[in-house]
């Protein structure tokens, strides 16, 4: 049975510990593979060269969501039906790729979100405690459970990415905006279960910037609910 069209994401910023491996593995995974490489100052842009995988470069580190956003016009471009973001540090284990594009040939869901919630116990106590809260949050917004708001592998449909293409911010914070602004507007939403790995990997999250930026998208998206309730 023919297999849904989809465009494999791996954003990568200085990632030359993992990148070769990542890309080996999602390539064999039997979809296209396209890497943003968001300015990074070590070898990721060599490596990534040495692989089949498309490979776009940033001149200049300008965030995750930038990265994101020079995929969506990718993905709409190549007339793709979805595209499926992964990290490039190892953490997502390109062998589930075949999970989500499952679900989504299944459901047609406009979000695929990988969650590993249902077997966290390898995720560090801060990280779970925050990834328990920051998702409360985003349910409460989205109007919709979420269970692992801050997982960076998920599948997005086209018709999701058009709406995207011109929104959000270019931080870690449009990973939380796009979730709640898709359930809002009443574009469908399903998880998989995927694996929790922690490594060695340094995470690009910077806690004083990105949470405040969190929190401020927070304040904006309750403001919208609330006056949304009151213009009914």
């Amino acid at each position: 049975m023919e297999q849904p069209r989809i465009l494999v994401v791996v954003p990568a910023f200085n990632e030359e510990l993992n990148i070769a491996r990542v890309l080996t593995e999602a390539c064999a995974a039997g979809h296209d593979v396209l890497v943003v490489d968001d300015g990074s100052s070590d070898g990721t842009v060599e490596l990534a060269r040495q692989s089949p995988a498309e490979l776009i470069v940033h001149p200049e580190n300008r965030g995750k969501g930038a990265a994101i956003r020079t995929a969506i016009n990718r993905v709409l471009d190549g007339n793709y039906e979805a595209a499926l973001f992964m990290d490039a540090d190892g953490q997502h284990l390109p062998a589930e790729i075949p999970l989500f594009a499952s679900c989504f040939k299944e459901t047609g869901a406009d979000i695929v979100l990988g969650t590993r919630m249902n077997d966290n116990a390898g995720m560090p106590l801060v990280r779970r405690l925050s990834n328990t809260f920051s998702s409360g949050v985003i349910s409460l917004l989205a109007g919709t459970r979420i269970t692992d708001s801050q997982s960076g592998y998920r599948l997005l449909s086209a018709r999701l990415l058009s709406r995207l293409k011109d929104s959000g911010g270019e931080g870690f914070d449009f990973e939380s905006e796009m979730l709640i602004d898709a359930a809002r507007t009443g574009l469908s939403y399903a998880e998989v279960p995927i694996t929790c790995v922690y490594g060695d990997e340094t995470s690009h999250y910077h806690p004083v910037r990105d949470s405040f930026q969190f929190f401020a998208l927070v304040a904006r998206k309750t403001v919208d609910v609330v006056l949304r309730r009151v213009g009914k």
